[in-house]
């Protein structure tokens, strides 16, 4: 970015005073913007995705309201169908034995299928797959009934600076009454009470509170246990969750692995049971775990759940609940909102993005934590089957990875955590399914994995499941969270273990004797064969389109140079030298990423070699060394520039899997249209604030007959709370080492951050106004060299360790000490 600087001597110093302002305000006020962004919603929210979305990063609950009654939802991110099923062992056989099977299939084929070895085998390898679990596990729901001729439900209004929930109702006398809830931060309780506007007490209009177990619930699982002790205003139940499957699971014994949960509700009230009149005249009794509660007194309940070893879940009544313990607890999880808001802020004059940025930092803490199981698809949001497609499981060509793109740019880098604990837990797999089924060292990490106990890759199907790219995907945000962070600890003891163990597999497979060079390639490289375009193509007839293919290539790259890195850095040269050896070997020989001519744009990028340039992507694949393979961008050679620029005007995406990938890719290269990426995410937008996949273009997988918002009521879309690295990616960028301000954001536009994370354990704060930067606020966690192309391209002030002096030209660069802080300005 260059700007000529014209402006009057003394308009510069008036901007200055006011920057220097705005940037002590922003320290204070991120709490207070996110106020801004509440969600409304003034009418009745029936439905799941309507409802208010309220979580700790544990426990997720729904909260939802009928013209009779709030009804509340409830998951949690451990709570998960744990059965899983890994039949046919014995009849996989090992990769290079599949391998030899389908090189001989003949390539005049239109497809494997046609062949019938191959049909068989494909069936057979997805059958673990295809069973019902494992997946998350609805918690039940909670029912909250009231006499609609005495109460009018009217609405809720959402805070995501707290998480706190306000339900409206107008009573018979027209008066204004609030129910309240909210989470607690760090138990698994929700709380809930009745007051007026100015935050009274009022006597309660609910008549009836009921427990409902999911559904759902499998008939081949122990049914659910209660407890009702009405008079002391308890109601609960406990389910068991197996952990061996129907076939073999003794209903009555059990499993000392077996987990469970148990929700139970304690109201400030004694309740009781009572008969009603139904439809046809006839007297009927209150539900089980349903009871009424007493006329014109406080309303007060929390619902807490418990979850683990089935022997560690007790059904016991735990704590009161009363007027002050609820202040208590919202005193509580305030300060731990206030503490998460502290970390970032931005504030922009384009209110759209600001509120796109703030709600799904809301949502990202409300759905992951560390010291919990990392979310999958839907996150801890669930009920009935929404939350169970594909398993709700984690998917590694993207899914998984994308929501926590945000959590390094954003100084998140605590949300970061549970990322990294379940590449560990996945290790074990990893490393079996690279000896006994490639028979190659190191670690291969699936396509599909689950949060329980696996012995062999849940999704062997050799076509998503020969996806390469995701061995180096999985262990990448390893490596970045060392270089947003230079914790050194972190790399020592959490990343050189995985990252090396998926170095050597990689460095294994592009050496195999199938892979180098000879009668197939006729050249002399080491290419990444067979792999599979992540959700495109499959495995073909004479491995069409199965080899060196652009992410696969992209991001192994982007391993290697990491390792290399880590070991100068760990001093672990010694050690790793034939494994380096063996990179520096793959290097030299290295395929180049496939590109082909279009008519309209000139040279592209493409995702495959012998890949046309009319395709429509899934996952938008020909900017891959862009992002996530971080091998391009705005400081590439001009020639790659135009390359990049043609790849990204012809590039189709058919939706569903590009809200946050290539718009990302967009900010990267300075091409993303504001506009219509807002656009872009209102079409998506559910209105609980969330964004869904939705479906964009035909010509790819879609037809004319798809529904194209199909994915919408699959679930809450954990990956697209990831949109803030879109935002963070247009107001700073330092991918390489390199700040750049403002790449890609509209000089017409005012803009302001607060403690943006940059690579080398920089927080960033910087203002824009009237096009141009007003100061900039540095602050070097690690010490370490700050390199920053300025904005102004002219002689400015700099303010370090209290003394002043002036720095100029096109780089800056300042050698800096851990914990100093610097301003520059003009």
């Amino acid at each position: 970015m260059r700007i000529n600087v014209k402006l009057p001597l003394a308009t510069f110093g008036f901007l200055l005073l006011f920057a220097a302002y705005i940037q002590a305000q922003q320290h204070s006020r991120s709490y207070e913007q996110a106020q801004k962004h509440a969600i409304d919603y003034p009418k009745p929210a029936p439905d799941f995705f309507e409802g208010a979305l309220l979580g700790n990063g544990g426990l997720g609950v729904v909260v939802t309201t009928r013209p009779d009654a709030v009804v509340l939802y409830f998951g949690h991110n451990n709570v998960w169908d744990i059965r899983i099923a890994e039949h046919n062992k014995e009849k996989i056989g090992t990769f290079q034995q599949v391998f030899d099977k389908v090189d001989q299939i003949p390539s005049t084929f239109k497809n494997l299928t046609d062949d019938p070895w191959y049909r068989d085998y494909n069936k057979m390898t997805a059958e673990n797959y295809n069973k019902p679990y494992p997946r998350p596990f609805p918690a039940g729901s909670i029912v909250l009934g009231f006499d609609r001729r005495h109460a009018e439900l009217i609405g809720h209004h959402l805070d995501i600076a707290n998480g706190i929930c306000d339900v409206k109702f107008l009573t018979a006398d027209k008066e204004e009454v609030v129910l309240q809830l909210f989470t607690e931060m760090k138990e698994d309780k929700i709380w809930m009470r009745l007051m007026d506007k100015n935050g009274k007490k009022v006597k309660s209009f609910f008549n009836r509170i009921r427990i409902m177990p999911d559904s759902s619930t499998p008939k081949d699982i122990p049914a659910f246990t209660t407890l009702e002790e009405l008079d002391k205003g308890v109601m609960a139940f406990k389910q068991i969750l197996p952990y061996q499957e129907p076939d073999i699971y003794n209903l009555k014994i059990g499993h000392p692995q077996d987990k469970a949960f148990s929700l139970t509700l304690h109201s400030s009230t004694s309740l009781k049971k009572k008969s009603r009149i139904n439809w046809d005249g006839n007297e009927e009794q209150m539900h089980i775990l349903e009871g009424a509660l007493l006329d014109n007194q406080e309303f007060v309940v929390s619902v807490s759940l418990m979850e683990g070893l089935s022997t560690a879940v007790l059904q016991k009544r735990g704590n009161s609940s009363s007027w002050s313990e609820f202040d208590r607890a919202k005193a509580n999880a305030d300060k731990v909102w206030r503490s998460y808001w502290e970390k970032s802020g931005v504030y922009l004059s384009d209110s759209f993005l600001e509120q796109i940025w703030y709600r799904n930092l809301y949502f990202f803490n409300c759905a992951a934590k560390e010291g919990i199981t990392a979310p999958g698809l839907f996150a801890n949001w669930s009920y009935n089957d929404i939350g169970t497609a594909w398993h709700g499981d984690y998917h590694m060509n993207y899914n998984t990875q994308q929501p926590f793109w945000m959590t390094f740019s954003s100084n998140h880098l605590e949300k970061n955590l549970p990322y990294v604990s379940l590449v560990e837990s996945l290790m074990d797999v990893a490393r079996i399914w690279a000896k006994d089924y490639y028979q190659l060292p190191g670690a291969y990490f699936p396509h599909s994995a689950y949060p329980v106990n696996m012995t062999m890759n849940p999704y062997p199907v050799p076509d998503w499941g020969w996806e390469i790219s995701e061995t180096p995907w999985t262990v990448q945000g390893l490596w970045w969270h060392y270089l947003y962070s230079g914790d050194r600890d972190f790399l020592k003891e959490r990343a050189y273990g995985p990252i090396k163990e998926a170095v050597e597999f990689m460095v294994a497979y592009m050496t195999r004797p199938n892979a180098k060079g000879g009668d197939r390639w006729k050249d002399d490289k080491y290419h990444i064969f067979p792999t599979v375009p992540p959700e495109l193509y499959g495995l073909r007839p004479g491995f069409e389109y199965n080899y060196d293919v652009n992410i696969d290539l992209a991001l192994t790259k982007f391993l290697f140079q990491a390792f290399i890195k880590m070991t100068k850095i760990l001093g672990t040269e010694k050690v790793d030298r034939q494994t380096l050896k063996s990179i520096e070997e793959i290097q030299r020989h290295y395929p180049a990423y496939p590109t082909t001519i279009s008519s309209k744009y000139g040279e592209v990028f493409v995702s495959v070699p012998g890949e046309h340039d009319q395709v429509v992507y899934n996952v938008p694949l020909p900017l891959s060394t862009v992002f996530p393979g971080e091998q391009h961008g705005l400081d590439s050679h001009i020639d790659t520039l135009q390359i990049l620029q043609n790849t990204f005007r012809n590039q189709q995406n058919e939706g569903g899997n590009d809200l946050v990938f290539a718009n990302l890719q967009a900010a990267r290269i300075g091409m993303l249209d504001i506009e219509q990426f807002k656009r872009h995410i209102n079409y998506s937008l559910l209105p609980n604030g969330t964004a869904t996949d939705k479906v964009l273009q035909v010509h790819g997988r879609y037809s004319d007959g798809t529904k194209f918002d199909y994915m919408g009521k699959m679930g809450i879309w954990f990956e697209n709370f990831g949109l803030p690295a879109v935002i963070n990616e247009c107001l700073l960028q330092s991918y390489n080492g390199t700040l750049r301000l403002f790449p890609n954001w509209p000089k017409e536009k005012d803009a302001s951050f607060k403690d943006l994370r940059a690579v080398g354990a920089f927080l960033i704060s910087a203002t824009q106004q009237h096009g141009v930067v007003q100061q900039v606020e540095i602050k070097s966690e690690q010490g370490g060299l700050l390199r920053l192309l300025s904005p102004w391209n002219a002689e400015v002030n700099m303010k370090r360790n209290g003394v002043k002096s002036k720095v100029s030209g096109e780089w800056i660069e300042i050698k800096t000490k851990p914990g100093e802080q610097i301003l520059l300005s003009l």
